[in-house]
């Protein structure tokens, strides 16, 4: 049986990675499979990212409402199984639970209730538990023969309060269901991104006070060479392996030179499988355990980003999935999948539409195919219920064969939604968006030209920007008018000065110009580029690019460690310096005995950024 643990840093993203779930599971060829930091919202959930054919599937998302918690966190565990009814298989759970206060279970139980509450406890609140499960964070599967806790544990900066006693909570109720456990006599595996890295041989840096953390300390209190229950299944196999890290800063880049930490851990609580045996389960059970390095972001044929390879796209976490694979497990009664699967959950398979919807639906439908039936001549003139009727000379610019609806009678009550109405209406959108003076122009000129922009993703050419410029310099000199004025006296004679500035576009001529001149309107919009004026826009282009990239590289300090440009980063971190902007050395972070590593430059820059 093979056990994997991996912080994923967001389903979505690494389904996109592999093309789809069922990859995703099947390339790691493990019999359980947890995951942390989903980042699903309930409300967001669907077959495709939390079910595969051949795995049952058990989750947990926030249920919180708090600012910045929202869609964050998030375990699921994955079991692959032959079949989910009348099994006999260990990776097919029995049970299953949501949480581990047992409170998301029965809302109706009274925290009195349960049983492994201690004495110490009872100074929190029911709320107060409940709110260690409302963020997703713990998943709990019972194979028979041990119970499989999936956890994502919090993390809490050193400076923030608040977050440093949720942790502290978290860990004091979570510790009491353990030692519950074990007091029944039940095996327990702790698998999951633990934000803990208990010794300084599982942290790059660490510092003189590392020891001194108080959940460093804890975590050490739990291991059974301190007196604790719990082996480190990895460092029981592994014990003086030295820069074995599961997790580096994606902003540093520091996996380049494997500068991270080992928070993400395998622990294990219990006897032996084997009857009469004084030996260790790890020792008997326990077969192999270590950390899938292949799936880092960073290959090692990549090429450093500050050596040119910044066009070379990163996929993956920011941590690395741990494993252990386990021998001599029996086979277990037969059993079905617990009802906390996905399989059972309404909202993963969707809702039942109301009779509402379907009508609204069908009215739409009959609306669209009567105007796709309607005369050309008469199709100008439909107008859904409750719109205003519509000018055939106002809206020449709409395709006579339209019909428009508006977006709120269209998915107001319907299983549509409005995205998705958006992509088939660009151009009525477009439409509306044209003045009356732009739609009396374009219906005067009526020449083949090239479209207007339609797009919001439409890329501007740089040269239009200093175009903008220059226009509103000749509005405010009077010149543009007086162009204008020299072209209708002699309209056979080409104007020197507009060759002078070439147009970006055929619709860079303003509307109020036009309409001074319709005959020059025509001339201007219907007569051919020449191949110097193309040529002439495209040097002048170069020339500004090539201007703005000396401004830029003059601006960008050099660090003093590899004479290489910085790069910018922005403060966001609530404080006085939240906002301002700052230069560091470009390279990863690294040892500092490396000299290819970030040589720790750092400087402010002249001015703030600040958000408005």
């Amino acid at each position: 049986m093979k056990i994997v643990s991996y912080n994923v840093n967001g389903l979505r993203q690494r389904i996109a990675q592999f093309g789809s779930l069922r990859n995703l599971l099947n390339s790691f060829d493990a019999d359980i499979l947890c995951f942390q930091e989903t980042k699903l919202p309930r409300q967001e959930l669907t077959a495709d990212l939390i079910m595969a054919d051949g795995y049952e599937s058990f989750f947990s998302c926030t249920r919180t409402s708090q600012k910045g918690r929202t869609g964050y966190s998030g375990v699921i565990t994955f079991c692959r199984v032959k079949s989910a009814f009348s099994s006999n298989e260990v990776a097919l759970p029995q049970a299953a639970e949501e949480g581990f206060t047992g409170l998301l279970k029965n809302s109706q139980t009274s925290k009195d209730e349960l049983p492994f509450m201690a004495d110490d406890l009872e100074e929190f609140s029911k709320d107060e538990l409940i709110s260690l499960d409302s963020e997703g964070r713990c998943i709990i599967t019972d194979h028979t023969h041990f119970v499989l806790f999936n956890v994502y544990g919090p993390r809490a900066a050193s400076d923030d309060t608040e977050r440093i006693q949720f942790k502290k909570f978290f860990y004091s109720v979570l510790q009491k269901r353990w030692e519950y456990l074990l007091h029944q006599g039940r095996r327990i595996f702790v698998v999951g991104d633990l934000n803990i890295a208990p010794f300084a041989i599982d942290r790059c840096d660490a510092g003189p006070d590392f020891e001194n953390n108080e959940f460093r300390k804890w975590f050490k209190s739990m291991l059974i060479e301190n007196g604790g229950q719990f082996f480190d299944v990895f460092r029981a196999k592994h014990p003086d392996r030295r820069e074995a890290y599961t997790c580096w800063s994606q902003n540093t880049g520091a996996e380049v030179f494997n500068f991270g930490s080992r928070i993400d851990h395998i622990l294990f609580a219990g006897s032996c499988l084997h009857e009469s045996c004084d030996h260790s389960f790890v020792r008997c059970h326990v077969k192999e355990c270590d950390i899938l390095t292949q799936y880092k972001r960073c290959k090692p044929e990549n090429t450093p980003r500050w050596k040119g390879g910044r066009s070379i796209k990163l996929e993956g976490s920011d941590h690395a999935p741990v494993f252990m694979s386990l021998h001599e497990i029996s086979e277990v009664s037969l059993h079905s999948t617990p009802s906390l699967s996905a399989r059972y959950v309404p909202m993963v398979h969707g809702i039942q539409q109301t009779l509402v919807s379907v009508l609204m639906k069908r009215k739409v439908s009959e609306q669209i195919k009567s105007c796709k039936m309607a005369p050309e001549d008469d199709a100008m003139d439909v107008t859904c219920e409750g719109e205003e009727p519509v000018n055939r000379a106002a809206s020449s610019a709409t395709s006579p064969n339209e019909c428009r609806f508006p977006p709120s009678q269209v998915y107001k009550g319907s299983i549509l939604k409005p995205n998705e109405l958006s992509r088939g209406s660009s151009q009525e959108a477009v439409s509306k968006s044209l003045n009356e003076s732009e739609k009396s122009v374009m219906h005067k000129c009526n020449k083949p030209h090239k479209k207007g922009r339609n797009s919001q993703w439409s890329q501007l050419s740089l040269r239009s920007f200093f175009q903008k410029s220059t226009n509103l310099d000749n509005d405010v000199n009077g010149s543009s008018y007086t162009d204008y004025s020299s072209s209708q006296a002699e309209p056979s004679q080409p104007n020197p000065q507009l060759h002078e500035t070439p147009t970006v576009s055929d619709h860079s001529t303003s509307p109020k110009q036009c309409s001074l001149d319709t005959d020059a309107c025509d001339q201007d919009l219907a007569g051919p580029k020449d191949s110097s004026t193309k040529e002439e826009k495209s040097n002048v282009a170069s020339l500004e690019w090539q201007r703005i990239q000396q401004l830029m590289q003059n601006s960008i300090p050099i660090c003093k460690g590899h004479k290489e440009p910085c790069i910018s980063r922005v403060v966001k971190k609530q404080g006085p310096n939240f906002g301002r902007r700052f230069y560091v050395c470009a390279r990863a972070e690294g040892p500092a005995s490396n000299p290819e590593a970030n040589c720790g430059y750092f400087g402010w820059a002249s001015s703030k950024s600040r958000n408005k």
